[in-house]
């Protein structure tokens, strides 16, 4: 069956379709010895679809990870300005995956990372607006700043859905932690909410993804695969 090249490429494991739609046009994509385009549809059982001069073929199975991301590491699968990446992490699996959504690199905590692009286009596109958790360690007023966070905000010109926040405990030096739920992933989101709030963040972690908890028995930088049942609660993510 033919498909477009971006969701075939994703579906073999060779990145995200937006990874791959920009692999296209660098013009890292061949079909049939010619560059691709954009809007390009092929089939591999007819076609031959090489990246950087390397044949693709399906993956042999599809799997996800689910990553303690520790700070210090930016996510993606390499860095041009030589920074530790995630995938450095994850090395030692047998099989090509890539992260699923965004952490910065002064964030921790959940982290899946998948070969299946079917699974990350459910729990990255907007129109599924999965929930994400994350705890935060704040200082600034709280009062006002609890009141502001739930009220609608924008970011770059994009209306947000009210966000979910509860004051959890006080810790020491006037810093406070609360739980951030929001549905979008915008670039450093509940740290730029909170600026707008007031508060400034000093520590972040992504507890929970969708119904899917982060591992309190994992370890910033370990690792492992997701359980059969854990798959079915990403799969029905957004439902």
């Amino acid at each position: 069956m033919r498909e477009r090249l971006q969701k075939l490429l994703s579906a073999c494991g060779v990145g995200s379709r937006r990874e791959m739609e920009r692999y296209i046009l660098d013009g890292r994509v061949q079909v049939n010895g010619k560059t691709a385009h954009l809007g390009q549809s092929a089939d591999l059982t007819v076609d031959l679809v090489e990246v950087d001069g390397q044949a693709v073929r399906p993956p042999e199975r599809t799997a996800c990870l689910m990553l303690y991301k520790p700070r210090g590491y930016v996510t993606t699968l390499s860095d041009e300005r030589g920074r530790r990446s995630v995938a450095e992490l994850v090395k030692e699996f047998n099989l090509r995956v890539w992260p699923v959504g965004r952490l910065d690199m002064d964030s921790e905590g959940l982290l899946l990372m998948t070969n299946d692009g079917g699974l990350t286009q459910r729990l990255t596109h907007p129109s599924h607006q999965v929930e994400k958790e994350y705890e935060t360690w704040v200082m600034g007023d709280l009062e006002i700043g609890l009141q502001r966070l739930k009220r609608p905000m924008c970011l770059d010109g994009y209306p947000l859905r009210p966000a979910r926040v509860r004051h959890l405990r006080d810790g020491e030096g006037g810093v406070h932690v609360l739980s951030v739920v929001i549905h979008e992933g915008r670039n450093r989101q509940v740290r730029r909410m909170c600026g707008q709030a007031g508060l400034t963040v000093v520590r972040l972690k992504r507890i929970r993804e969708g119904k899917l908890q982060l591992d309190r028995a994992l370890r910033p930088g370990q690792w492992r695969e997701l359980t059969a049942e854990e798959l079915v609660l990403l799969k029905n993510a957004g439902k």
